[in-house]
């Protein structure tokens, strides 16, 4: 009886005193697996971290509508430059040869009138519309270099208005203002086309 005693004793010892190094065995290996686990976490919450945040940009209903009337001004702008760069020529051909241009001249001063109205439109629209975009980082390019032409356009057009005849010599042989004239309106509507190019193309 007392050898089973002593031996019960024994086991027992030997058990308490190997219980603690097969916890010390066990725990390097727990750590090494939540140190594995942390690591596959680190690059995900690194590219969490480093991206920068989605900007949300929130359009009113008025820059919605100014922008469909800035749309629908544009295009009805262009096929006034064809006509009043063909009767511009006609009516300055028809001085020249001392023909009747009360008609030429009528439709010359209408269709300038159409196109100053609608740039003056597309001005505000644009502008305004430019101004409550000024954080949207899309196209953002685009749209200022859009605009810059433009309101080179508009300077250009002004420039054109008050360089037209005024009096009968403007049309004399010996004066430079006909090719002056010609070559303002010319520009300015380049650098208008060139504007509505690159926002029509350029955006999408």
């Amino acid at each position: 009886m007392t050898s089973m005693m002593r031996s019960a004793i024994a086991a027992a010892t030997i058990a308490m005193f190997a219980s603690p190094a097969l916890a010390q065995d066990q725990t390097p290996s727990l750590a090494e697996q939540a140190s594995a686990a942390a690591a596959q976490l680190a690059p995900v919450q690194d590219q969490q971290a480093s991206a920068p945040p989605a900007v949300v940009i929130e359009y009113s209903d008025a820059y919605r509508l100014r922008a469909k009337i800035h749309k629908i001004a544009s295009f009805t702008t262009l096929p006034l430059f064809a006509a009043e760069g063909v009767v511009g020529q006609k009516l300055y051909n028809a001085r020249i040869n001392l023909e009747d241009t009360n008609t030429l001249k009528s439709t010359h001063l209408a269709l300038a009138a159409g196109i100053g109205g609608l740039f003056g439109v597309n001005t505000v629209t644009g502008v305004w519309n430019l101004i409550e975009s000024r954080h949207d980082p899309n196209h953002r390019t685009i749209k200022w270099v859009h605009g810059l032409l433009m309101l080179g356009a508009d300077a250009g057009f002004l420039a054109t208005a008050a360089s037209g005849p005024d009096h009968e010599r403007f049309f004399s042989n010996d004066t430079e203002g006909p090719s002056t004239h010609r070559a303002m309106a010319f520009t300015s509507i380049g650098a208008a086309t060139a504007g509505y190019l690159i926002m029509l193309f350029g955006s999408h």
